[in-house]
């Protein structure tokens, strides 16, 4: 049925204060989104020029640790607004809810996505019962899941169209048909056979 297929994910979870900067389960999930059409939004490979947060990781340490604190400022405010932004135009965002780290970033944008009543799917690694209390107050707690498996097979059963249950979240888009014709008005799809 392909009711994601277009559809954009934001991938959503910790980074500055993890070994591998967050790369790791972004790296492992995206293939597997890709195959059924999602369009990945992922922070660690910002397809924009502005806000990149891995590249200055070193820098901001130093900054840090000496006191440099407007500079730091200046070099994250356009990293959260980029980061937000990325919330704003995904279809819904996968959340990786390590218990172990440090997620400023990865709750501001947890909430900031809830605010617009996008469907926020998360992962918890250590497991659904031990999730933040909050959160069950704050998702429809079939959106939080202890595997990647779960989630995943929650996604594809979404996709396809087993689970129709929209949670008030859930507004599917003929993404195909929308983009099709805003290529046909346009006229860039004859453009492009012409040439």
């Amino acid at each position: 049925m392909n009711r994601l297929l277009l559809s954009r994910v934001y991938l959503c979870g910790p980074m500055d204060r993890v070994i591998d900067g967050g790369k790791g389960w972004r790296e492992k999930i995206t293939p597997k989104l890709k195959k059924i059409g999602i369009i990945v939004i992922d922070p660690c490979d910002k397809p924009i020029d502005i806000g990149q947060e891995i590249e200055n990781k070193d820098l901001r340490k130093k900054l840090k640790s000496e006191e440099r604190y407007k500079e730091l400022s200046e070099i994250m405010k356009p990293i959260r607004s980029v980061d937000l932004r990325f919330c704003d135009v995904s279809d819904f965002i996968v959340v990786y809810l390590d218990m172990e780290s440090s997620m400023i970033g990865t709750l501001e944008e947890l909430f900031w996505a809830n605010r617009e009543k996008k469907p926020i799917l998360v992962w918890c690694p250590q497991g659904k019962n031990q999730a933040p209390d909050w959160l069950f107050a704050t998702v429809p707690h079939e959106h939080i899941f202890s595997t990647e498996e779960e989630l995943l097979t929650y996604i594809y059963n979404v996709d396809c169209g087993e689970d129709k249950r929209s949670f008030r979240r859930w507004y599917h888009i003929d993404l195909v048909k929308a983009t099709m014709e805003a290529l046909n008005s346009s006229g860039y799809l004859c453009y492009k056979l012409e040439k």
